[in-house]
């Protein structure tokens, strides 16, 4: 009988990245858009697929999808490259810039996949922790400096705080550093300023972008990146034959003609949200932090993990973020209904 083959060292001792979605009636825990996609882009993206010529490979350049992209951000489209959501992009910035021997800095608390995407190319990893407000400063920049990375990921609006951070924060990274400033806004469609202005002056900022936020479009997993035409070539160098399938690029190209209807839930997922912030604060004991994104991150009065768990027995199924930041909740802006049930639920379980 054979053996079973070694993995690379280390790889047992991590477990597989899950994000468990359970059926329950209230789901506020993936920051996903609450809203159907519109009609009329559901039908032209059945036509569109029903023409695809799936016996034969994509595009492998994405002619389409990356001159509708440039179309809508006036960023020109050798600037442009789409990937499986905002993910793969990362995976392909660090596969080019970061590895064995290069490091990355993070800013935690922080979207837990920076961290594990170094873990999976080999690059080594630089943390600093910012306090609440959790805005990257001057002292920032210096450490970062100090610090020789190569690669430095800012989330903006970062998850899981809100926070959203200064273009002059970011364009003192890319000048303090020379590494390449990775600007992680899937959540910019929800508030604070976009990096894509200082992408023509700073070679080395990215900017990557996300269809699963405010187009209501998780389940097909497109993203993309905002960049210079030279980095874009060194992810050519990397990337996987047809990485991006005709499905996911039709997809993507019918979501930019309906751009406008796919969007247009955007102010009302903003007014939840500050609902969220606004009733979450007058709780006696709880601290609650401002967001610009499309969820609010909280400190409940009592035991969070106890919390998250009386919720769950409810049917509302929000983040428990405790391991990340003490006691912490993290709850996405729903529907009305579905925040109203939200609070509901809350207020049973702290009564």
């Amino acid at each position: 009988m054979s053996t079973s083959p070694s993995p690379r060292p280390g790889l047992r001792e991590v477990g597989p990245y899950d994000s468990p979605q359970l059926d329950v009636a209230v789901r506020l825990n993936a920051n996903e858009c609450p809203a159907p996609l519109p009609a009329a882009y559901s039908e032209d993206l059945a036509v569109a697929v029903r023409e695809l010529p799936l016996n034969r490979y994509p595009d492998g350049e994405m002619r389409a999808l990356r001159d509708a992209l440039a179309a809508r951000t006036g960023h020109p489209a050798d600037g442009v490259w789409p990937a499986n959501g905002s993910n793969e992009v990362l995976t392909q910035l660090l596969q080019a810039y970061g590895g064995p021997r290069r490091s990355a800095a993070v800013f935690e608390p922080t979207y837990v996949l920076h961290r594990r995407l170094c873990w999976l190319t080999q690059t080594e990893l630089a943390e600093r922790r910012l306090d609440p407000p959790f805005r990257i400063d001057d002292e920032d920049i210096a450490w970062a400096h100090g610090a020789g990375v190569d690669v430095v990921f800012v989330c903006s609006p970062n998850n899981p705080t809100g926070t959203a951070q200064t273009l002059d924060a970011i364009a003192g990274l890319a000048e303090a550093t020379g590494a390449l400033v990775i600007v992680d806004e899937a959540y910019a469609d929800f508030g604070g300023e976009r990096a894509l202005p200082l992408v023509s002056d700073h070679a080395n900022v990215a900017v990557v972008c996300t269809f699963s936020k405010a187009f209501a479009l998780a389940g097909a997993r497109i993203g993309y990146v905002l960049a210079s035409p030279t980095l874009v070539d060194d992810l050519r160098r990397v990337r996987l034959p047809y990485h991006l399938s005709a499905l996911t690029q039709a997809a993507g190209v019918a979501a930019l003609r309906h751009a406008d209807e796919a969007t247009a839930s955007i102010d009302t997922i903003r007014e939840q949200r500050d609902r969220l912030v606004e009733t979450l604060s007058r709780i006696d004991g709880a601290t609650v932090f401002p967001s610009q994104a499309n969820f609010v991150l909280f400190q409940p009065p009592g035991d969070a993990k106890a919390t998250w768990r009386a919720l769950l027995d409810r049917g509302v199924l929000i983040r428990d973020l405790s391991d990340v930041i003490p006691n912490a909740l993290r709850v996405t802006a729903g529907t009305a209904h579905e925040v109203d049930l939200f609070l509901k639920s809350l207020q049973e379980v702290l009564a």
